[in-house]
């Protein structure tokens, strides 16, 4: 048999049968110490497709990384066939500084494709388009609700890209949000390459969400099954089918105090529910807050101060509430089940 060419990447080659961090030079700070874009290529030893999983695009979004840590754990990858680019830190910069942006203050998700010649978010978008996203047939890309907020886990498709609905479905998270493809993102420059990106979102900026960790991780393990990267031995099926949710409101503070909430992320409601109240620190006036959607609450604020007009609940609607009750309680169980085994047995 001809044993399989090696993964070329940043001028290094990655032989077939092995694995290596290769460091892609992306710019210098102000003090001179170098920034790169750190790429871990598992390149098997038998033909198969190229995925990348990213994560950190956002600087704050920890959560993705520490999924990135457990995949990369994952003794199913020594029977890899394929290859798999993982990233687990795409905005360096970002990251260091616990902030979602760049130095240059610009979001590097509207930001692709890049030029080279660009600012440094820009540069940094079209380095990660050229070293890893055109390398790969498909994408898996790793967020979390910005901080002082929560998202349930859920995977974020386009509405018309069935090959994607599919994977989401295999992925198994809680909910399936369709959501359109924003300009100058990565899933919108991917696409134009011909590569589909699922965005996995989930937890709450700089923070870790067991539940949300394994969730994601338990995901990732499922579609790279499913495209042929990894043998299907031994990575279990979701217990429940995801909610598909092709709408969803953001409720805001209709004014400004003390919040108390009384619905989490992945509480099904009706329109009326009460969901919070929000009062005045001197205690005189208490404003009930009330849905006027039905539907299952997918994101939510958790910072107990709040200004008028400032985001409390994101609710995803569903065709059925009884139906998307009964859907939560079999994906509930399922995870709190996951989140009893330790880290290295679940895969």
């Amino acid at each position: 048999m001809t044993k399989r060419q090696g993964f070329e990447i940043a001028g290094e080659v990655v032989l077939a049968g092995e694995r290596r961090t290769v460091n892609i030079p992306v710019s210098t700070l102000s003090d001179h110490t170098p920034v790169t874009l750190s790429a871990h290529v598992v390149h098997g030893k038998k033909d198969g497709p190229t995925v990348f999983v990213s994560a950190g695009i956002h600087g704050d979004e920890v959560i993705g990384v520490e999924i990135v840590r457990r995949l990369l754990r994952a003794k199913n990858l020594k029977k890899l066939s394929g290859t798999l680019l993982v990233v687990p830190i795409v905005n360096t910069f970002g990251f260091l500084n616990h902030s979602r942006y760049l130095p240059d203050r610009r979001d590097l998700n509207r930001c692709f494709p890049g030029s080279p010649h660009g600012s440094l978010a820009s540069r940094l978008a079209d380095i990660f388009m050229s070293e890893i996203v055109e390398r790969s047939s498909l994408g898996i890309d790793l967020h979390s609700a910005a901080i002082h907020r929560v998202n349930l886990p859920q995977v974020r498709v386009s509405a018309s890209n069935r090959e994607t609905m599919r994977l989401a479905q295999v992925f198994g998270a809680p909910v399936i949000l369709t959501s359109a493809l924003r300009e100058g993102s990565l899933r919108q420059e991917a696409k134009k390459k011909g590569v589909d990106v699922l965005l996995y979102e989930a937890g709450e900026g700089m923070r870790f969400d067991e539940m949300s960790v394994r969730a994601g991780l338990a995901g990732i393990m499922r579609v790279l099954s499913e495209v042929g990267l990894l043998p299907t031995a031994g990575i279990a099926k979701p217990k429940a089918r995801s909610l598909v949710c092709s709408d969803s409101h953001w409720m805001r503070a209709p004014a400004g105090g003390l919040l108390r909430t009384f619905k989490a992320e992945g509480d099904v409601v009706q329109e009326g529910d009460i969901v919070a109240a929000i009062a005045d620190p001197f205690g005189e006036r208490e404003i009930e807050v009330a849905t006027k959607y039905s539907g299952i609450i997918v994101g939510r604020a958790v910072m107990p101060v709040v200004h008028e007009g400032d985001a409390l609940f994101h609710i995803a609607a569903v065709k059925s509430t009884d139906v998307a009750e009964a859907a939560m309680d079999d994906i509930t169980t399922q995870l709190e089940e996951a989140a009893l085994f330790d880290e290295d047995e679940i895969i």
